[in-house]
């Protein structure tokens, strides 16, 4: 698994991620609960900023969550150690190492991981050799060339432009959110459904301008300013001026658009994937 994180692991980003969070919950959890007694694997938990709803979505349900980096796992389970829950259970490891047994879980959970793998798709198949046949899969990804504003910015295209481009030479994929249907078909998954999750944004939605807008988007790609200018991608005042005009977009007369993509499948079993 590619441990080259284009957003950095420093206390900023680990912000924006719970930031991130918080004012998606809604949008992309509230129809992902587990069954009692169900055993659920988090692959890709990073600082617990999923974990928490999907814990709490899920009382009665048993997580084990592991991420790649250790300083990751560490934060995850302080912050869910905050919260009173008291059903995950935190394990570092790679996605493509995992020391499990295969068919050991009813349900697999993947959110905002792929977009940073060079094998998005290897990734899938070896989750889903974890995974009891019937059990399902969740993937929600972001996809960045769905983004569109008012007033609209060149250089806030360039700047956007910059963020995927870093994460290419990665070897992730900022627009991943397209591929999650193919990916999922690729992998061998059954009975897939993949939905749209539009963030739209304007004056009316003040909790969105601030939550979205400024402390996740924005703030994501103002990360990536000193990797981008390092690089010599872009000129020091049109990425600036890029940021300006994102943030232009939260006055009152602005818009931003964002689309996420929700998919949820099925494993079959060898008798159902082979019918005579």
């Amino acid at each position: 698994m590619n441990d080259a994180y284009v957003h950095g692991y420093d206390p900023r980003e680990n912000i924006r991620l719970q930031d991130q969070a918080s004012t998606l919950v809604e949008l992309l959890h509230a129809d992902t609960s587990y069954p009692p007694g169900s055993l659920v694997l988090e692959a890709g938990c990073g600082v617990g900023a999923q974990t928490v709803t999907l814990a709490a979505n899920s009382p009665q349900a048993s997580i084990i969550s592991v991420d790649i980096s250790e300083k990751s796992v560490t934060e995850a389970r302080r912050k869910v150690r905050q919260t009173g829950l008291t059903n995950v259970e935190f394990q570092q490891g790679d996605i493509f190492h995992l020391p499990f047994a295969p068919e050991s879980f009813d349900h697999i959970f993947v959110c905002f991981v792929l977009e940073h793998l060079p094998r998005p798709a290897d990734a899938l198949s070896v989750l889903k050799t974890f995974l009891k046949a019937g059990g399902t899969i969740t993937v929600i990804e972001g996809d960045h060339g769905s983004t569109f504003f008012f007033p609209d910015s060149e250089a806030a295209h360039q700047a956007i432009q910059c963020q995927v481009e870093l994460q290419k030479r990665a070897g992730g994929n900022a627009n991943i959110g397209r591929q999650v249907y193919p990916l999922l078909q690729e992998a061998g998954f059954s009975a897939i459904h993949v939905s749209p999750r539009l963030v739209y944004v304007d004056g009316a939605r003040p909790e969105l301008v601030d939550g979205f807008t400024k402390k996740t988007f924005t703030a994501m790609i103002e990360g990536v300013r000193e990797g981008a200018l390092k690089a010599g991608m872009i000129a020091e005042t049109a990425f600036d001026q890029g940021i300006r005009d994102l943030y232009r977009t939260t006055e009152p007369d602005g818009v931003f658009c964002y689309t996420f993509f929700k998919g949820m499948a099925i494993k079959k079993g060898e008798h159902e994937a082979n019918p005579d």
